[in-house]
């Protein structure tokens, strides 16, 4: 919190310096933002599929989620932008829902959704940026800070950038950082936690069901020590202007984690484990434990081309690996075609490929003596399809008006995703810009 004060502090005397130095000096400059500019953006997601994590690789990941964010971008001076992003997103999941299976009152199964607490949860997520632009344009700085918080998480983060544009703006360079310091609530599979508390058998979960299978269930169950993770990022870009049609850009990112790098509510079957039931559900050998560091490294590019005032073409590729066994490809294509003046519709795809962790296996694949292993099939071997169309509505003559706000863009989209694991997913998004007179 001490640096957090400073960084602030350090904020607000540039401020007071930049705008000494603008009293005394009369240049005239164009204004980096000329008025207070406001975004609502919402979108609606649903998802399913068979290979729930939280029930280790199988069950359903029925999930629906409702995110709303309002974006507020204020000009402090000609130079200085302060932005405000605030955003909320609850969700109900059928899969997170079993992390306490036989809390409802039906029959507990890894295909049906439980009715207990875990059900559903919210997230909540406030950002501040600050950025500072040179009399010429061709420098910029900001600064960043961000919270946010949801059940069984809490995160705050701090970061900053630098961009410098060159060659009368047709080359940029850009250099950005970001530090993510992480806090679990960690939330364990309701029937590993009595041997968490060395009651074993003698809880009361267990003097309510009758334990079918191995009746002499007992797992060697060992909760996290410490439930910190932190997050380091850097990255560079460099982005040239090749033509009047052509532009292009490359990006390279870094990123450094370590701490608690599970999730500590999915669960983890082994083969050499004899089989354990409640009812239909299958009680958890273990949680999932993964190594306390990662590192990830991610080339991408972009070329866009200005084919005629009708179509331009978006195109991107980027390779990623880590040091958990990963790599993978994405790649995607975006043609805006405009339709009019004011609207231009998008359509585009999405690949994407990635080959699995080190220590993925499906259900009941793991065995006991495994130092790191998981079953969760973010982590596995897969291919996903995605597809898009969207259509956006733009007047910058901003004629219509609620109050005093003046609407200059609405954006609606609607998204299709489908992995060859079994995941499919939809989700709707809207976006509306305002502008104040």
């Amino acid at each position: 919190m001490k640096h957090i004060i400073t960084t602030l502090f350090v904020l607000f005397a540039l401020h007071l310096s930049n705008a000494q130095a603008q009293d005394s000096t009369s240049i005239y400059k164009k204004r980096v933002l000329e008025t207070t500019e406001i975004d609502f953006l919402s979108s609606y997601y649903t998802q399913d599929g068979d290979n729930a994590a939280v029930s280790g690789g199988i069950g359903t990941e029925e999930l629906s989620d409702v995110t709303a964010a309002f974006v507020v971008s204020i000009p402090l001076s000609d130079d200085e932008v302060l932005t405000i992003d605030a955003g909320i997103s609850a969700y109900t999941s059928a899969s997170s829902s079993n992390v306490g299976p036989f809390d409802g009152s039906g029959r507990a199964n890894p295909y049906d959704a439980s009715t207990g607490a875990s059900q559903g949860d919210v997230w909540v997520n406030l950002t501040a940026s600050y950025s500072h632009s040179s009399d010429d344009r061709n420098d910029i700085w900001s600064a960043k800070l961000s919270v946010s918080s949801e059940y069984d998480y809490f995160s705050i983060g701090v970061g900053g950038s630098y961009t410098k544009l060159f060659n009368e703006k047709n080359t940029e360079l850009s250099v950005n950082g970001n530090v993510f310091i992480d806090t679990w609530n960690a939330l364990y599979p309701t029937e590993l936690r009595p041997f968490a508390d060395g009651d074993g058998l003698n809880n009361t979960l267990f003097d309510q069901y009758t334990v079918s299978g191995n009746p002499n269930y007992n797992p060697d169950f060992k909760p996290f020590d410490s439930e910190g993770r932190n997050t380091y990022t850097l990255g560079f870009g460099f982005s040239q202007i090749m033509s009047k049609k052509l532009q292009g850009s490359l990006a390279l990112d870094f990123v450094m984690q370590d701490g608690l790098l599970s999730t500590p509510f999915q669960r983890v079957y082994f083969n050499d484990v004899a089989d354990s039931f409640i009812e239909d559900f299958h009680l958890a050998d273990d949680i999932e434990r993964l190594p306390d560091s990662r590192f990830k490294v991610a080339l991408g590019g972009r070329l866009h081309y200005y084919i005629n005032e009708t179509f331009v073409l978006r195109t991107f590729y980027r390779y990623y690996f880590d040091d958990w066994g990963i790599t993978s490809h994405t790649a995607s294509v975006e043609v805006p075609i405009k339709l009019s003046d004011k609207f231009t519709i998008y359509p585009s795809y999405r690949f994407y490929n990635q080959s699995a962790a080190d220590y993925f296996a499906a259900y009941e694949e793991h065995l006991s003596t495994d130092e790191f292993y998981t079953s969760d099939y973010d982590l596995s071997e897969y291919s996903a399809n995605q597809f898009s169309l969207g259509v956006s509505y733009t007047d910058i003559f901003t004629k219509f008006h609620i109050w005093k706000l003046g609407l200059k863009s609405i954006d609606l989209k609607y998204t299709q995703y489908d992995r060859d694991n079994s995941l499919s997913a939809n989700m709707i998004s809207a976006g509306f810009k305002f502008v104040m007179d």
